[in-house]
């Protein structure tokens, strides 16, 4: 039985009748030739209407191949609006840490449904999402959403992931790839020296309050940021450290957890790759840090508040950090404690060390993640690698001559 066919509408009643009322207004008749077909579940479906029977073969043809090739797609899935599938993948990712569906529960409610939840995927175009790319990282003044490159990829992150998700069985691909998308820009990672990170650790270490008290988070404040100056590490990685993963003796620190904010509560689970790794400490930390670790429990968290509860980014950022930036004269350069890492990751870089070390310290995925962010400041080794290649050459052509 085949499974499309080409309908001559002439053998019906009511279409003749249709024709004949078309003529009498004088107005274009109703197209001769229907396909129709059997989808998969094995109901009829119609293939459209044609005014002549070649294009309506054509299209026959068209359809059976798709049957046959099983890239069939029914018409009406691509009707179905963004908001529809991108609540349902979002049930459906099962596989990821707790933080991250909230991230990309925010990021949709925030960002794409307003943009995309009404719109059908199959109206959803490559050049239109380029041009609301565009669009959100200007000036809100200017109607768009003033986001930096990073937001603005992870924005389009979750969009592919919803469009992707839809292929084949609602659009045939996923319009959202190829789109131009922002990089990093120098301004969004800010290097400190060693004598700034060192002011910086000061002036934490002396805060005080509009009492002229100690500020709570002083005795840790000085070890905490010289921690993740010259180690790498994310801030909530540093804030879930428990004092039996530290060795001071052996200068390594194990990561094993990271705290992440859900609903207003922190949670603890695996660091951000999803894997742990260890991290050396620099001789000059081991006494920074010895006061937090020796005496205590092993399962005590080495940066706590004076209550000894975890310390949070945010209150933390504005109670402590951000004051200590002002006094240390660093206010006004865009720092956070999470862009430590590129301070990190530039003096680790600027003392020797390779991709792979830089890449390990950090906990990236991928060296290709390391070179992405920070490969401008690998220096030029150029002249050196042609200098102990000519080198190795005439020691080869030495007997020879």
């Amino acid at each position: 039985m085949a499974r499309a066919w080409v309908y001559d509408r002439t053998k019906e009643a009511s279409y003749n009748e249709a024709v004949k009322r078309a003529k009498e207004a004088k107005r274009t008749p109703p197209a001769r030739w229907m396909v129709r077909y059997y989808d998969p579940s094995g109901r009829i479906k119609s293939g459209g209407t044609f005014k002549k029977k070649p294009d309506a073969e054509k299209k026959q043809t068209e359809i059976e191949n798709s049957l046959h090739e099983g890239s069939y797609r029914n018409p009406n899935d691509g009707k179905a609006t963004f908001s529809e599938q991108a609540e349902k993948w979002l049930t459906t990712r099962t596989d990821i840490k707790r933080s991250t569906w909230w991230k990309y529960r925010g990021l949709l409610d925030l960002y794409l449904l307003p943009r995309w939840g009404d719109v059908p995927l199959s109206a959803i175009h490559t050049e239109d999402i380029a041009v609301w790319i565009a669009q959100m990282q200007k000036p809100r003044e200017e109607g768009g959403s003033n986001l930096g490159a990073s937001q603005t990829r992870h924005v389009h992150s979750v969009l592919s992931m919803v469009l992707g998700w839809c292929v084949p069985r609602r659009i045939p691909f996923n319009p959202a790839k190829g789109v131009p998308l922002p990089k990093p820009s120098e301004a969004e990672h800010v290097y400190l020296d060693h004598v700034q990170v060192e002011a910086l650790a000061n002036a934490a270490a002396s805060l005080r309050t509009d009492y002229d008290q100690v500020a709570a988070g002083a005795h840790i404040n000085r070890p905490l940021i010289l921690l993740l100056a010259y180690t790498g590490l994310r801030f909530n990685e540093a804030a879930a450290l428990r004092v039996g993963r530290v060795d001071l003796a052996g200068r390594r620190i194990r990561i094993t957890t990271a705290f992440a904010e859900v609903e207003g509560k922190l949670v603890e689970q695996t660091p951000k790759t999803g894997k742990s790794r260890t991290v050396p400490i620099p001789p000059s930390l081991v006494a920074e840090l010895r006061p937090l670790v020796s005496d205590r429990s092993d399962d005590a968290l080495v940066f706590a508040t004076k209550r000894g509860a975890p310390l949070r980014l945010r209150n933390w950022r504005r109670r402590e950090f951000d004051r200590a930036l002002k006094d240390a004269g660093l206010d006004g350069k865009g720092l956070t404690p999470h862009k430590l890492r590129h301070t990190a990751a530039s003096l680790a870089i600027a003392a020797g060390a390779d991709v792979k070390v830089v890449q390990a310290m950090l906990g990236h995925a991928t060296a290709t993640m390391t070179l992405d962010r920070y490969g401008h400041l690998f220096p030029d080794r150029l002249d050196e690698v042609a200098e102990a290649m000519d080198a190795a050459r005439i020691l080869a052509l030495a007997p020879a001559a």
